[in-house]
């Protein structure tokens, strides 16, 4: 009985030893590291070691053949890795005092109250300020959930260069549509790089046009185009981009004229996939280019499962349309000014995954 016993206590242990093992594989997928050294059976036994193990013959190497050296595959980057953040200490406290009313409206809140735009539980002077280059607008879908918004973020963190707008409520633009645009996708859309040679074309023809000619006929609705509809419907995102266009770098007879991108303002829709169609078809936002995020991937936690990681929470647009601007527009090094834009959104990351692990989701 003895060694029947040892037998099953060294089985046992092997198994419990190959769980960590693939507990421990799976944790490093989600860092971004690989897990395919973690050479187990499936039962958790490593049977390549186990002298009873009819295929520890056939996997010993041959006399002849040269020992394969293993190359460690490089790790990925952690999502929202090297930002270069204001110190979280003080959210750190704040969760520690839990819960808060709001002096303004009395509502419960952690951090902020989303309703009335202002901090709760934490001072000013140790929460980060952002400048940015250009304004930024968000137009909020009426039914979207305040509480579930990165939008209030931005305001938060650059108050004198964001403005949160609350449908329909929308600012007029006509009179620039050579200084703003829309980040949206669809049909037209261009990428950051290509919208200052394009807003700079609509400046020389805005100021060629004669003030006796009739106004350039407005985009037609993203109703009446082929496919808007169904782009819009059954996701959720912010200000997020779809698939990517195909199409030429320019209109055919116009080329890239150098110069200082005259872009002044940004217009950004906080919205559900499902209810931008009733935003994004108002006339008031049909004469605005449309530019679209690439090649960006989102962190967000409440990201709808059947959507693609290309749709953006609006925070994260946000803050990467401001790094493409720098860097593709400015042509400027992009040295992590606005990186605090970042600041709740990668405290609240770290905080919601941590919460799933423990509670075994992930």
């Amino acid at each position: 009985m003895y060694p029947m016993y040892c037998l099953l206590q060294y089985i046992a242990l092997g198994v419990r030893g190959g769980g960590e093992r693939r507990a421990a594989g799976h944790l490093q997928s989600v860092s971004g590291m690989s897990s395919s050294d973690v050479l187990a059976s499936p039962s958790g036994v490593d049977v390549s070691s186990s002298p009873k193990s009819p295929l520890a013959k056939t996997q010993q190497p041959d006399k002849d053949s040269k020992p394969v050296t293993k190359q460690n595959p490089v790790p990925a980057s952690p999502p929202l890795h090297g930002l270069k953040l204001a110190p979280h200490r003080e959210l750190e406290q704040a969760q520690q005092r839990g819960r808060l009313k709001c002096s303004s409206c009395g509502g419960s809140r952690m951090f902020f109250c989303y309703t009335c735009c202002s901090l709760v539980g934490v001072s000013q002077q140790e929460i980060p300020s952002v400048k940015l280059p250009i304004k930024i607008d968000i137009i909020k879908h009426p039914s979207e959930v305040d509480g579930k918004s990165t939008a209030i973020h931005a305001k938060i963190l650059a108050p004198d260069d964001v403005t949160i707008y609350t449908y329909p409520c929308i600012p007029e633009y006509e009179d620039d549509t050579d200084k703003v645009v829309l980040v949206f996708p669809g049909p037209g859309s261009v990428s950051v790089e290509e919208m200052t040679w394009r807003l700079q074309n609509l400046a020389v023809m805005k100021s060629a046009a004669s003030p006796d000619e009739e106004p350039s006929p407005k985009r037609p609705r993203a109703e009446e185009t082929p496919g808007a509809k169904q782009q819009a419907e059954g996701h959720t995102s912010g200000a997020t981009h779809t698939e990517e266009r195909g199409g030429e770098a320019g209109i055919e007879g116009q080329t890239e004229t150098p110069g200082a991108c005259p872009l002044q303002r940004v217009v950004f829709i906080d919205s559900t996939w499902n209810q931008t169609t009733r935003i994004i078809t108002d006339e008031r936002l049909q004469a605005l280019l449309r530019v679209e995020l690439k090649t960006r991937k989102t962190c967000f936690w409440r990201h709808q499962k059947g959507s693609p990681d290309t749709y953006l929470a609006t925070i994260e647009a946000v803050y990467y349309f401001l790094k493409d601007y720098q860097e593709l527009c400015l042509r400027q090094e992009y040295t992590g000014q606005y990186d605090n834009l970042m600041y709740f959104y990668c405290y609240l990351h770290t905080l919601i995954n941590k919460a799933k692990t423990t509670a075994g989701r992930r």
